[in-house]
């Protein structure tokens, strides 16, 4: 009697559901930004199209989100200088992309990155105008020594590595950092978790284990993550940036980590784009250090 019961309940509780719908209207898409300046090099300026959250994602439709039709200027305040778009085809398939940068043709305006000085960027693109301002902050905060030891905790101890870091931050507090690492003079790819600042180690010398750098675009091995093999030629890119760069990063990373678990809390990317554009400007002072590893 008391299964007879407990069925018929189930069947109550599901005949008084109510079907709800969610009628979903479709969104003009917004600018999204992805800009940056490095010390001693020009800008390079990657604009696109938001897609709705149920798009189809494919090739041809991030091909089509590429803005091509917008005005881009980089100033310092001093100079103002109007960056060129580049058409090319990404290496390795078919499809096209498109960004601005240094017009060579202007060389008398022409802007490179400087550590310590200030960068606005303004675009306007079907009427409206969006602006933003970064630093490339001076290189305090700096990889003194690199170095490699065999890897703790997988029975691949034989060609796995872990390369460490001896890291120097010095005072005051509002170091921020970003790196990337390259394998045997590869693409430089950042870390699983990029950024970091110095809120527990500022003033000290510190040791720390140098994950390696991750293609967002592919899926993630975490039986290989982090790990580099005996022959790799490795460099890390360490790079000081500003806090509205750090916040950017810190957001994007902690979103595409909890991409897929129900529990996690959504999280809002804090850009520093104006008037509602997504994405951000940042500048980057970049030091290279480059450990070999033997066979």
């Amino acid at each position: 009697m008391k299964y007879i019961s407990t069925v018929v309940l189930l069947f109550v509780l599901i005949g008084c559901e109510k079907k709800v719908e969610f009628d979903l209207k479709e969104t003009m898409p917004l600018l999204t930004v992805d800009a940056s300046i490095e010390s001693g090099q020009g800008p390079t300026v990657v604009l696109t199209k938001s897609l709705n959250y149920f798009s189809k994602v494919s090739a041809e439709v991030l091909a089509n989100t590429i803005i091509k039709d917008a005005e881009v200027y980089l100033s310092t305040g001093n100079n103002t200088h109007q960056l060129r778009r580049y058409d090319v085809v990404l290496p390795g398939t078919t499809i096209p992309f498109s960004y601005y940068s240094s017009d060579t043709a202007n060389a008398s305006t022409i802007i490179r990155g400087e550590e310590g000085k200030s960068y606005q960027l303004r675009i306007v693109w079907q009427g409206k105008e969006y602006k933003s301002t970064t630093t490339i902050p001076a290189a305090r905060k700096y990889i003194d020594s690199l170095w490699w030891v065999k890897a703790p905790n997988t029975p691949d101890t034989s060609t796995k590595v872990v390369v460490r870091a001896r890291v120097i931050d010095p005072q005051p507090f509002g170091d921020y950092a970003r790196y990337f690492t390259s394998v045997n003079n590869g693409t430089f790819l950042p870390g699983f978790n990029s950024v970091f600042d110095d809120a527990f180690v500022n003033g000290t010398t510190y040791t720390v284990d140098v994950d390696k750098g991750v293609d967002r675009n592919a899926d993630l091995d975490f039986e290989e993550y982090g790990f580099f093999r005996k022959g790799d030629k490795v460099t890390v890119k360490f790079s000081s940036i500003d806090k509205a760069t750090f916040d950017f990063w810190r957001t994007v990373e902690y979103s595409y980590q909890s991409i897929g678990n129900p529990f996690s809390t959504p999280t809002k990317i804090i850009g520093n784009i104006g008037n509602g554009a997504l994405g951000y400007f940042g500048g980057y002072s970049s030091r290279y250090t480059t450990v070999n590893i033997p066979r």
